[in-house]
C-alpha cells in the first residue's frame, strides 16, 4: 500500500510502468545472468564478477522458482502493454471514442484492478528474487510459494484475456466510426465542386497515402494518381468473376481510342473483394486478370477500403455485375454506369455522360448497323451492296440444316442475293457453340463467327440496349427499338430458333424460327406477291397472316438488381409475362 500511496499522483498506466521500470533496474541484471548462466559461456564469468556464482551450483534446486518468476514477469509485461494501449487509445483516438462511451468506458473500469494486480505481482517477483540474491541458495522454494507465483500469473493471464477482448471491441468501434466518417466524406466530395479530380480519386483509391497505387498490368510499372489529373476517367468496377471476353472487348475499345485524337480518357480497374475471404487463389485470379489489361489498375485490391466499397454499392449500385463509372476531369460523376453506352457505341459515346447517351438514342433507329456494330465487317459491306442479309440463331443443328437449305432455295427462286449469318444463342455454352460452328462451316450452311467472343458480344450488346433503355424509363409501348430488342431476346429464349431478314440497313422482318421455316416452305403460294411488293414486305405480311395465338415465349435476362424490369410484356400477344428465377452453372 505504501508503494501505491507514493504513486498516487500518477495515472494507472504510469503507476504500473514506473513500478515495472524500477523492478527492471534493480533485478534485470540478476535475471539476465540467472537465465543465461547455464547456457551462455559469457554469462558464467559475469555471474562470478557479480558474486552470483552460487546460482550455477544451485541451478537445479531453484529452477521451479525461476520458471514461475519468468512466467509471472511475462504475464506482467503483457498486462502492462495492454494498459498502455488503452492509455494511448484515450489520447490518440479521442475523435472517435471517449472514456465515457462504451465499449471504452466498460474496459477502463477494469484498468485500476489490472494495475493493482500487476503491481502486486511485481512486488511478489521482487520478494522472491531478493531471497535468491540474499545468498540463500540452499533454500528450496516450497510448493505453496511456487503455486503463489503461478496463481498470480494465472490471474494476470485472465485479466489480459479479458482486456484484450475489450480492446478489440474498442478497436472495432473506432474502425466503424472512422469508416462512417470516410463514407460521409465520400458523399460530400462527390456532391462538391473541385478544380480537378484528385481529391475524389484519392478518397476512392489511395486513402492511406500510397504514393503509387496504380499499375499497368502488362508492364507491372507503378504510377501515382497524378497520371489521371484533369482527365476523363472510366472506373471499371467488378469483382473477380470478370470474364476474359469482357476484357477482350474492353481492350478493343481501348485500342480504338488510341487512334482517336479527340477521345482522351483513362480506364482504371477497381476490383471489389472481401478482405475477410482473401486468399492465394483469389490473389492468383487477380494477378491473372490484371496481367491481361493494358490500362491502369490498383496494384492491390485490398487498398480499396470498406467505406469505398459501401459507397460504390450504395450510390453506384454495384452488385457483382460490372459497372463503368464515368468521371469528368473535375471528378464529377458523368454517368453512374457508362458500361451500356460503351458496349453499344464504343468510343462514339465519349465523354460517356448521361446526356451523351440520351443524345445518341435520340439520333438512333432500329438498323442493322446498330444490331451488329463492327462485330462482322463483311455484313457492313453487304449493306452497302444492297444484299439481303439473314441473321438466325438456334442450338438445334437439325433445324439449322433444314432452314439454311430452304432459305438458299427460296433465294434462288426469288432471285435475290441472300447472305446467311449464324448468330448463335445467348444461352448456349462455349463448347456447344464451338461444335455448332464447326458443323455449320464443314457443311457450308452459312457464315459463322468463329470466335466465341463475337457471339457473346452480339448478345451482350442487345442486353445492354435493353438495360440502357430501362435506365431512361423506356417501355416496349413507347420505344420501337426496345420493342425489337425485347422481341429478339424473347425469340432467343424459346426453343424454336429465330430469324431476322434485312434488305440494306433499315428494311427488316423477324419471327421465330419454326414460323419462318413453315412460311418459306409455302413460298410458291406467295412468290408472285413477293415479286410484286418486294420480298421483305411480303414475308412480313405472310408471317403476320400465319401467326398463331397459341405460343410459349421465354425471356432469359442475365443478372439481377436494377437491370431486371418489374414488368415485361409478351412480344407475341402483349400480355404481362410471369417471372421466374433461374440458376445455372456452366463450366464449358
Amino acid at each position: 500500500m505504501e508503494l501505491l500511496m507514493s504513486l498516487s499522483n500518477y495515472s494507472w498506466e504510469a503507476k504500473v510502468v514506473l513500478t515495472l521500470a524500477a523492478f527492471s533496474v534493480y533485478y534485470g541484471e540478476f535475471w539476465l545472468v540467472a537465465q543465461l548462466c547455464t547456457t551462455d559461456p559469457l554469462a558464467k564469468p559475469v555471474a562470478i564478477l557479480k558474486q552470483l556464482s552460487d546460482i550455477i551450483e544451485h541451478a537445479a534446486s531453484i529452477k521451479p522458482q525461476l520458471e514461475a518468476i519468468d512466467n509471472l514477469i511475462k504475464a506482467i509485461t503483457k498486462v502492462t502493454k495492454l494498459i498502455v494501449d488503452y492509455s494511448d487509445m484515450v489520447k490518440l483516438q479521442s475523435q472517435y471514442i471517449s472514456e465515457d462511451t462504451p465499449p471504452l468506458s466498460i474496459a477502463m473500469a477494469h484498468i485500476p484492478a489490472a494495475a493493482y494486480w500487476a503491481i502486486r505481482a511485481i512486488l511478489a517477483c521482487a520478494s522472491h528474487i531478493a531471497i535468491l540474491t540474499g545468498g540463500r541458495y540452499e533454500y528450496v522454494a516450497s510448493t505453496t510459494e511456487v503455486w503463489e507465483l503461478s496463481s498470480l500469473a494465472h490471474k494476470l493471464n485472465n485479466i489480459h484475456e479479458h482486456l484484450t477482448t475489450e480492446l478489440e471491441n474498442c478497436r472495432r468501434y473506432i474502425v466503424e466510426k472512422r469508416y462512417d466518417e470516410d463514407y460521409k466524406n465520400l458523399i460530400h466530395l462527390f456532391r462538391s465542386l473541385h478544380l480537378d479530380n484528385m481529391k475524389n480519386l484519392r478518397a476512392l483509391i489511395s486513402h492511406k497515402d500510397d504514393i503509387q497505387p496504380l499499375v499497368i498490368g502488362r508492364s507491372k510499372v507503378r504510377f501515382s494518381l497524378e497520371v489521371l489529373r484533369r482527365k476523363h476517367v472510366l472506373l471499371l468496377i467488378t469483382d473477380l468473376s470478370l470474364s476474359y471476353e469482357e476484357i477482350l472487348i474492353l481492350e478493343h475499345i481501348h485500342n480504338d481510342q488510341q487512334h482517336r485524337a479527340e477521345v482522351e480518357y483513362e480506364f482504371v480497374w477497381l476490383p471489389v473483394v472481401d478482405a475477410a475471404l482473401w486468399d492465394e487463389a483469389k490473389r492468383d485470379r487477380f494477378e491473372d486478370l490484371k496481367s491481361r489489361m493494358p490500362w491502369y489498375a490498383v496494384h492491390d485490391p485490398l487498398i480499396i477500403e470498406p467505406p469505398v466499397i459501401k459507397f460504390i454499392r450504395d450510390y453506384w449500385h454495384f452488385d457483382k455485375k460490372m459497372i463503368i463509372v464515368s468521371l469528368d476531369p473535375q471528378g464529377r460523376v458523368a454517368s453512374e454506369n457508362a458500361f451500356h453506352m460503351l458496349w453499344i457505341w464504343g468510343n462514339v459515346a465519349f465523354p460517356f455522360s448521361d446526356e451523351r447517351e440520351t443524345a445518341l438514342w435520340n439520333a438512333e433507329s432500329w438498323r442493322l448497323e446498330l444490331v451488329v456494330d463492327a462485330i462482322d465487317q463483311e455484313i457492313l459491306k453487304w449493306i452497302d451492296a444492297g444484299k439481303y442479309i439473314c441473321l438466325f440463331g438456334s442450338d438445334d443443328i437439325e433445324w439449322i440444316r433444314k432452314f439454311t437449305l430452304r432459305a438458299k432455295d427460296v433465294a434462288i427462286r426469288a432471285d435475290i442475293p441472300l447472305e446467311l449469318v449464324y448468330a448463335g444463342r445467348s444461352t448456349a455454352t462455349k463448347e456447344k457453340l464451338r461444335k455448332l460452328n464447326k458443323t455449320i462451316d464443314a457443311e457450308n450452311l452459312s457464315r459463322t463467327w468463329s470466335d466465341y467472343t463475337s457471339t457473346w458480344f452480339f448478345w451482350s450488346r442487345l442486353d445492354s440496349m435493353r438495360c440502357s433503355k430501362a435506365k431512361h424509363h423506356k417501355t416496349v409501348d413507347d420505344d420501337p427499338i426496345l420493342r425489337e430488342v425485347m422481341t429478339l431476346l424473347s425469340y432467343d429464349g424459346s426453343d424454336q430458333g429465330w430469324v431476322m431478314v434485312w434488305r440494306g440497313s433499315a428494311e427488316t422482318v423477324r419471327a421465330n424460327g419454326h414460323l419462318t421455316s413453315s412460311t418459306l416452305d409455302d413460298f410458291e403460294t406467295w412468290r408472285l406477291a413477293a415479286a410484286d411488293s418486294g420480298f421483305v414486305p411480303e414475308l412480313k405480311n405472310q408471317l403476320k397472316q400465319r401467326h398463331q395465338p397459341h405460343h410459349c415465349t421465354r425471356l432469359i435476362i442475365p443478372g439481377f438488381g436494377p437491370d431486371i424490369p418489374d414488368r415485361v410484356v409478351c412480344t407475341e400477344c402483349g400480355r404481362e409475362m410471369e417471372k421466374f428465377f433461374m440458376f445455372r452453372c456452366c463450366t464449358d
